[in-house]
């Protein structure tokens, strides 16, 4: 095999596409100790989430971390599994399809949209190959990610540059930062607070979780922490909160290091003590329901609020593939393609099917293969 791949599906004439990768972090293949452990690895071994030096860190993942910690979340994956497999996969699957509709119905050029897990499986290389084998020539990465880290944002980067690395021929790329700050990802999370309100009593406190990092990642210059916060910001001021009535944290804290505060953990204890004994939690940086929603946020949280001396703990939903979301995603992605052919106003089939044809029959007549 060669330094570089070729594109066995490759004829002169084919159709070209502009391709939309979607990407989310990644979930075990079952909820099983040894897929748990296999997902922990790919997972725990990337530099960008585990900044440690590796001689340092790698001993201590396999001699402690991937001999204790599978068993016990696996227990908590089973908690949350569907009939149908992964909740992150699921939803994830859902937005993908409901994308692919909505790009047939906005752009009249070949639209593919397809989906990876940054850990596990699709990977981003089977995704970004079904991408080409489809003609894709200029490919959108989209990380499902609206805030911006290192540990999220960039670690896709890395591997989709990893895997183009071997590729003959490259698509025109575009990668897409962040969308932290977006109108419509604001509007449909207020929406989705909102429609919740309507359907249940509303609580004395809206808090609004993120993601954990460590505090050190802040200092170093990622800009997640500010992201967060300017995506709170921006929902409050769409809900018309005063300054009692929200809160920010940060979850899903990992090993003995400070980490972003306040804690949503340490938070919800207090609450109750504080006389607010009624909350309704909201998760802004996820954008599909996952583990840490549904089993640390919905069980786990709300049980620590509960014995705390809550009286009311509800959690609203992740925005998944409602709708609103699926409009907000879609309204990003032809903001990043303006100026490709398939997304633009005046792609005409009939000129692009000409051109086919003829570059079909000139490579004919010098041979080449069709």
């Amino acid at each position: 095999m060669g330094r570089y791949n070729g594109d066995d599906s490759f004829f002169h004439g084919k159709e070209e596409a502009t391709g939309i990768l979607l990407v989310n972090l990644g979930t075990p293949k079952d909820p099983s100790t040894p897929a748990v452990r296999r997902y922990l690895k790919q997972f725990l071994s990337d530099p960008r989430v585990v900044e440690i030096p590796r001689l340092v860190w790698l001993p201590i993942l396999y001699a402690f971390v991937l001999t204790r910690r599978p068993a016990k979340s696996a227990e908590l994956y089973q908690s949350v599994w569907r009939e149908d497999g992964a909740p992150l996969l699921y939803y994830s699957q859902k937005q993908q399809i409901a994308l692919q509709h909505e790009m047939q119905s906005r752009f009249k050029g070949k639209v593919i949209v397809e989906l990876a897990m940054r850990y596990g499986d699709p990977s981003i290389e089977s995704a970004l190959d079904k991408l080409k084998r489809q003609g894709a020539k200029r490919i959108l990465v989209l990380p499902l990610y609206p805030q911006y880290s290192a540990t999220t944002t960039a670690t896709t980067y890395d591997e989709v540059n990893r895997v183009l690395r071997h590729w003959r021929y490259l698509p025109e790329m575009r990668f897409v930062n962040h969308y932290h700050d977006n109108s419509a990802y604001i509007d449909a999370l207020a929406r989705s607070v909102k429609n919740h309100w309507a359907e249940h009593p509303r609580g004395e406190l809206l808090l609004m979780s993120f993601h954990g990092l460590p505090k050190r990642n802040l200092e170093l210059g990622d800009p997640y922490f500010c992201h967060c916060q300017k995506t709170a910001r921006l929902l409050v001021k769409k809900l018309d909160l005063k300054e009692d009535e929200f809160l920010v944290t940060f979850q899903s804290r990992f090993g003995k290091a400070e980490w972003l505060k306040p804690y949503t953990d340490k938070s919800l204890e207090e609450l109750p003590a504080r006389g607010i004994k009624k909350v309704d939690v909201l998760c802004p940086g996820f954008p599909a329901d996952c583990l840490e929603t549904l089993e640390e946020m919905e069980i786990q949280n709300g049980e620590t609020f509960m014995q705390a001396g809550g009286e009311s703990y509800r959690y609203i939903p992740a925005l998944n593939h409602h709708p609103d979301h699926i409009h907000a995603l879609s309204d990003i992605i032809q903001q990043h393609t303006q100026g490709w052919a398939e997304t633009s106003k005046h792609w005409e089939r009939k000129i692009r099917e000409k051109h086919s044809k003829e570059t079909q029959q000139r490579a004919t007549k010098l041979g080449a293969r069709l």
